[in-house]
């Protein structure tokens, strides 16, 4: 790599690694793989990231992280009539989902274990997610917008009609037209909660 910038090394690094470790998972690929790949050295890897598992671990933290995805929902759920929230989080949650951070090789750790670590991070950014949506139906029932229920199971709901769409297509390859689905959601969602 000659004389680059140090960071643009470690950068570099981490998204070849990236790809590789998304296409074929931890045990798929060696050191030596990235090596070729960067054109660096494998001490200049250990020098970055320590081992294979540092590096698989900060190629995990980047990846698999949700936070620009929940920042995007929060910002728009900010509307003062929680009924335009939800639409704006349903239009959102459907259009920028972020599928990369689903790609299996993320997962794995070894050829069939799933790595524990990346499976709590997505767990965790998904439950800021429907907390978000949570917040938005609950406000909506204390503006008497919305009827009485628990608004858990209610975002519960909700999350499993967009989900589906989003694993569908993730999983299954299967396309949607995300922009009639969102208004079918929004619309199914508060005619239920009426």
């Amino acid at each position: 790599m000659g004389a680059q910038d140090p960071r643009a090394t470690a950068e570099k690094i981490l998204q070849v690694a990236s790809k590789m470790f998304a296409e074929r998972g931890f045990a798929n690929v060696s050191v030596r793989d990235i090596c070729k790949e960067t054109a660096t050295t494998a001490p200049v890897i250990y020098y970055y990231f320590g081992s294979k598992k540092g590096l698989f671990d900060a190629v995990a933290r980047k990846q698999i992280s949700m936070s620009d995805f929940i920042q995007k929902l929060t910002s728009v759920s900010k509307a003062a009539d929680p009924r335009e929230g939800l639409e704006s989080f349903i239009f959102t949650y459907l259009s920028t989902f972020p599928e990369h951070t689903f790609d299996i090789g993320l997962y794995m750790r070894d050829s069939a274990t799933l790595d524990k670590h990346s499976a709590q991070r997505v767990s965790d950014d998904l439950e800021k997610v429907s907390g978000i949506a949570e917040g938005l139906v609950a406000k909506g029932m204390s503006k008497v917008l919305f009827r009485k229920t628990d608004p858990k199971l209610a975002v519960d709901c909700l999350m499993g009609m967009l989900n589906r769409v989003i694993f569908q297509h993730i999983h299954f390859s299967k396309s949607s037209d995300r922009d009639s689905y969102s208004r079918f959601v929004t619309d199914f969602f508060l005619r239920a909660m009426k």
